[in-house]
């Protein structure tokens, strides 16, 4: 037996990760893009205009598993660039507080949170960005909405698996009176 410790990053072939899906809930983080003007106050925010494998068209967040030996502040920085560009310059906050923590489940109805695939816990933060975004890997576009649009019925009518509600958790932490 070796007393080595298997540090090498990575993860989960596609059949070790529906196994792992099946037995234990996945650490995700999720991003809300955001810009604020000089004092601080959001202007507007960044949703993702995906294809699911379904083929529906949806809004989304900034969102991906935490990989094995990563950090949390890690896992946020290399979303937030492979969802929205190498030159988005986020900001990602001092501290790593989560402003909530979202518990997606296989079964609807017992969060607001919904996941047909897992079980999955995710730390949500607000992230301002101030370079140039540029959607990448599967998402279509990137589209800024205003806060009152954000929240609209429409733009919340296409954010899937509880994605409208955990908007409106960033935005209210963020002080936007909508």
């Amino acid at each position: 037996m070796s007393d080595m410790t298997e540090t090498t990053p990575g993860w989960l072939t596609t059949d070790d990760l529906e196994q792992a899906r099946a037995r234990m809930p996945i650490l995700y983080v999720e991003a809300v893009p955001v810009r604020v003007d000089d004092s601080g106050e959001v202007t507007s925010v960044g949703l993702l205009l995906r294809i699911g494998p379904d083929g529906t068209v949806s809004r989304t967040l900034v969102s991906g598993r935490v990989l094995h030996h990563e950090r949390v502040r890690d896992a946020l920085l290399r979303h937030l660039e492979k969802d929205l560009g190498p030159v988005a310059l986020p900001r990602i906050p001092a501290a790593p507080q989560p402003f909530t923590v979202a518990e997606y489940f296989p079964t609807q109805g017992i969060t607001p949170y919904h996941d047909p695939r897992q079980h999955a816990v995710s730390l949500a933060y607000v992230v301002p960005v101030t370079g140039d975004c540029r959607p990448r890997q599967d998402a279509l576009d990137l589209v800024w909405f205003s806060p009152h649009e954000a929240v609209s019925e429409a733009v919340q009518s296409e954010m899937p698996g509880g994605h409208g509600v955990l908007l409106k958790q960033a935005l209210a932490h963020v002080g936007c009176m909508i």
